[in-house]
């Protein structure tokens, strides 16, 4: 049963909030002067959180948050939030008894955007209701619309994906060599670090140029020859790529041989 909150004139309800990133990382605060534990977590006392207005409704448009301060407490680095560690991680915001630990939960969603502002960072908090205003219906395209082994391309990323140690470090240039992993199949893949700096974080590769995988984010000086990371082949979601390279035009997610929009503009000739 969801407890009652603000139903006499004193009350001890304290806001508590969570950030659960996607490396697996879950940081947990109250605006309580103190910690409080529950749900087996360890929510650690950040008072200068603003909660300025949750609105909640029965219809499809987004809940409303203001929320002040959710990301102004030391656990979070500047780093961290720099290097996207925090993007796309899940939030839930509730209200909790100091005195009893009754809570409830008022909100859950995602962060969005993030950006500096007056010495800290400001971020866009998007509801769950969000997912509702996503378009599901496909759009006809030449290429593959699914992501490289997932559920529509059915390939076992397990057959693409291997631990390599970096072996060759260009920072300038946000490019990693990993011993082998030079080959073209690489392109348009992924990197997720294991060790080093980055650790939890996944990179997509732009480029392989001259023995290394072009990175889409700066490489940090401190990364070392020996930092191990899973490398995921690439795909270029054509319609040869599918067939020749990996056999898998049974899955193919396009319309590669449907005629484009230029078929509206063409005009008969004499010599046709």
């Amino acid at each position: 049963m969801t407890p009652v909150f603000f139903a006499s004139e004193l009350e001890g309800v304290a806001t508590w909030w969570r950030i659960m990133r996607k490396d697996g990382v879950t940081l947990a605060f109250t605006s309580h002067n103190r910690p409080l534990v529950f749900d087996g977590i360890t929510h650690l006392a950040a008072p200068g959180m603003l909660p300025s207005a949750i609105r909640r409704t029965a219809r499809l448009e987004r809940d409303s948050v203001e929320v002040q301060g959710i990301l102004a407490h030391d656990a979070i680095s500047v780093a961290d939030l720099e290097s996207g560690r925090y993007a796309d991680a899940r939030v839930a915001i509730g209200l909790v008894d100091w005195t009893s630990l009754e809570r409830a939960s008022l909100f859950h969603g995602t962060l969005g955007n993030v950006s500096a502002e007056d010495q800290g960072f400001a971020a866009e908090l998007r509801s769950a209701k969000a997912a509702l205003e996503e378009d599901f219906v496909p759009r006809t395209s030449p290429t593959c619309r699914a992501a490289f082994c997932d559920a529509a391309c059915r390939l076992n990323p397990a057959r693409f994906t291997r631990i390599g140690e970096a072996s060759l470090i260009d920072a300038d240039r946000n490019a990693v060599g990993f011993g082998g992993a030079s080959s073209e199949v690489y392109r348009h893949g992924q990197v997720r670090w294991i060790d080093g700096p980055h650790s939890g974080i996944t990179m997509h590769v732009v480029d392989v140029h001259g023995g290394l995988l072009v990175l889409d984010q700066a490489v940090a000086s401190d990364v070392a020859a020996g930092h191990r990371a899973y490398l995921r082949e690439g795909c270029d979601h054509t319609i040869d790529t599918c067939t020749n390279r990996f056999g898998n035009a049974t899955n193919f997610q396009g319309e590669p041989f449907l005629p484009g929009n230029d078929l509206l503009t063409r005009y008969p000739t004499s010599s046709s």
